[in-house]
């Protein structure tokens, strides 16, 4: 039995015993599937792999600092910090002027460095609407700059084969009917109003930009909105119905008893787990099956821009790894950028993709369409498989000082091939040296970026590679 096909057994094993799990607690307004989507705009997001994540609007201007102090925490965030005025971060978007965009050099940036989707920040917790909302008049209309930011930017991207998906934050500063809390019967009344009004700006949304394929939602941890199961399964069934095909993650939704992204009976809520924050699962049992997705930033925890990065930086090799580790666990990894107030992004991110470009143009086969290859983990890095297929790839992170790579495989199979990423056309003759197990030598030379072997399994014949078990 090839291993893909042994793969798809285990996993059809796993959906149904997760379906012989009965739930504990009745729920109206908990999941409603059990298992992964199976549809072709899901396998489409499942395939994609590494996104780039925008985070942009006008938290740019002050970029973390404020009267000469540095404020600590995600610039995007500053309006919350004591030293920051309500009321002068509110007249900032009157300086909001990014005459410097260039939505086609910025899709042409995230292609050079391969990504494959995007999400940019349509709104933030400020409020601030990067696209003209009808609906309010705390957008990009009422700047100097008066475009459109967000229509030329799904365009560009979309035109350099690059899927489009819209951040909403649920949460809203700016907005007189936002509430954390429900404490009395007009802070209800305010929060009914406030609904209508989410309601109205993601239907505006989805007309205004039919080619997105999904919404990437925040700030839904508040009593007031996490509260209310009822309104988010609505809210969510209504998107997918104008939408069809549209993937919304688990930060969308909560169950009647206040649960987000897992319900009461601990079934996943959305098309995919976004609990992975900075943070991503170390081994497949960690992400229980469920697709899922890890966001990262390149300083600690910096998403809009900020003058300072203070702390460590992240290389283009560690993100190459930490992409290469979302793969190998059935995951997508995107990676965040915070552009500048005139609309460019800074030297460091410029370079850092460039980095990653130049990895993922010779070696991008080994996480696009890829997933968990069903091997044991060797310490010298990680293994992809392409889906559906006998071939998996070596993503070698640490060479050992002897040369030679481990593999173990499973009983019954064999290594028909194997080649060099970076020299196809170069075949790499495998030592057997046990059961099941190989080592695959590599030329001895200073590596500056991971390494990447292709491998073609194949059934073992019989009485082929045998060898006598240790006796005691």
């Amino acid at each position: 039995m090839k291993i893909c096909k042994l793969l798809g057994v285990l996993l059809l094993m796993q959906q149904l015993a997760a379906a012989q799990v009965k739930d504990t607690i009745p729920l109206q307004h908990g999941a409603h599937r059990i298992g992964n989507r199976t549809d072709a705009d899901m396998q489409r997001w499942r395939a994609l792999r590494f996104g780039q994540f925008i985070h942009w609007g006008v938290y740019a201007i002050p970029g973390g600092m404020w009267n000469g102090k540095v404020y600590n925490g995600a610039a995007e965030w500053i309006r919350s910090w004591k030293e920051m005025p309500h009321e002068a971060y509110d007249q900032l978007y009157k300086q909001f002027n990014p005459t410097k965009y260039n939505p086609v050099e910025w899709a042409q940036q995230a292609r050079d460095m391969g990504a494959k989707y995007m999400i940019i920040t349509t709104k933030h917790h400020d409020g601030f609407c990067l696209w003209p909302s009808k609906y309010s008049k705390y957008t990009i209309a009422s700047t100097p700059y008066k475009k459109d930011i967000i229509g030329p930017m799904v365009e560009a991207y979309n035109k350099a084969g690059i899927d489009a998906y819209l951040y909403f934050s649920i949460i809203d500063w700016n907005h007189p009917d936002w509430r954390t809390s429900l404490k009395t019967a007009a802070d209800s009344a305010a929060m009914g109003r406030f609904k209508i009004f989410v309601k109205n700006q993601l239907r505006e949304l989805l007309e205004r930009y039919p080619t997105v394929k999904g919404f990437w939602f925040d700030g839904t941890w508040d009593e007031s909105w996490k509260n209310d199961g009822a309104f988010t399964d609505e809210l969510e069934q209504y998107l997918q119905k104008l939408h069809p095909g549209l993937i919304i993650g688990s930060r969308l939704r909560a169950d009647e008893k206040g649960a987000r992204h897992f319900d009461s009976n601990n079934r996943l809520m959305g098309d995919y787990e976004q609990g992975w924050e900075r943070k991503l699962p170390n081994t497949i049992a960690d992400v229980h099956g469920n697709d899922w997705e890890g966001v990262m930033t390149v300083p600690e925890n910096q998403w809009g821009y900020h003058q300072q990065w203070n702390g460590h930086v992240k290389s283009a090799n560690e993100i190459i790894e930490m992409l290469v580790k979302s793969a190998s666990l059935n995951g997508n990894f995107v990676l965040n950028f915070g552009p500048k107030p005139d609309g460019t992004f800074r030297t460091e991110e410029q370079e850092l993709m460039r980095g990653i470009g130049r990895w993922m143009k010779v070696n991008g086969e080994a996480v696009y369409g890829t997933g968990y290859a069903g091997l044991d983990k060797q310490d010298w890095g990680y293994y992809t498989r392409k889906t559906g297929t006998d071939t998996v790839y070596m993503v070698v992170c640490n060479v050992p000082v002897n040369g030679n790579l481990r593999v173990k495989l499973p009983a019954g199979r064999s290594i028909g091939k194997a080649w060099m990423m970076e020299q196809p056309g170069v075949a790499v003759q495998p030592e057997v040296i046990g059961r099941d197990e190989y080592f695959i030598p590599v030329p001895s030379r200073v590596y500056t970026s991971p390494l990447v072997i292709g491998l073609k399994l194949e059934q073992r014949e019989r009485g082929q590679g045998g060898f006598e078990k240790a006796k005691t």
